[in-house]
């Protein structure tokens, strides 16, 4: 049981963006992907999802290989991805948003305990929130679904990093319940401070990939690794 990507090339327009990129996410594992701005590393997370169809290699969700899958079947094989730029339906309610996902009375309400923030604004507008509100609402409605890997772009775009510390206690209660997290970030430290494994992808290659502990123990390697 785990994703599995062994030596991913994803191309676009004249030439791979990202390249050779093998990893393994295991259930409950979070495994954050850092680097510069251009890197590759949103590409890598389409190419996951099936936003993008162009890459090399091979990826495995529990053993199955999912090339020919398109993207609604990887996602009913549990792959959910929460991209950049909080897309909600603004005219609707926080309700509204999360139950577009699942109606699961059950699920709801396990939502509400990682944002209670979210309770008292329930029949609000989602246009009406503050932008940490409707990340929840956005994370809300990945985990209405009931994911076993959860590929995160950025959840911090845009937002203050006391945003980002609030919510990255929510993504280690839900990898504690067995989720398997693919988390891009911008903020390196703060992301890498809730991980189990680190990946830092520099000119669409794996710079490093190891433990989370020894970038944050040593500024150059961190530095160094962003630099390729």
């Amino acid at each position: 049981m785990s994703l599995v990507l062994s030596d991913v090339t994803v191309n676009r327009g004249i030439g791979p963006v990202v390249s050779g990129v093998s990893l393994e996410l295991q259930p409950g594992q979070i495994t954050t992907v850092v680097g510069p701005n251009g890197a590759g590393k949103t590409s890598l997370l389409e190419a996951i999802s099936g936003l993008v169809r162009s890459y090399t290699g091979s990826i495995e969700v529990d053993g199955k290989d999912i090339h020919r899958m398109n993207r609604r079947q990887r996602s009913r094989a549990g792959i959910v991805h929460v991209q950049q730029g909080r897309a909600i339906f603004p005219s609707l309610t926080v309700r509204e948003n999360i139950e577009l996902a699942s109606r699961d009375k059950e699920r709801f309400a396990q939502i509400l305990t990682y944002f209670p923030e979210l309770e008292k604004r329930i029949s609000a507008q989602t246009a009406l929130l503050s932008g940490g509100e409707q990340q929840m609402v956005v994370l809300g409605r990945a985990l209405a679904t009931d994911p076993k890997y959860l590929l995160i772009d950025e959840m911090s775009l845009g937002l203050a990093p006391v945003v980002l510390m609030r919510l990255l206690p929510v993504l280690e209660q839900v990898a504690a319940t067995g989720v398997g997290i693919l988390l891009v970030e911008q903020f390196a430290h703060l992301a890498l401070g809730i991980s189990s494994d680190a990946l830092v992808i520099s000119n669409g290659k794996v710079a490093y990939h190891g433990e989370p502990k020894v970038l944050l123990d040593d500024e150059t390697k961190l530095h160094d690794a962003y630099m390729g």
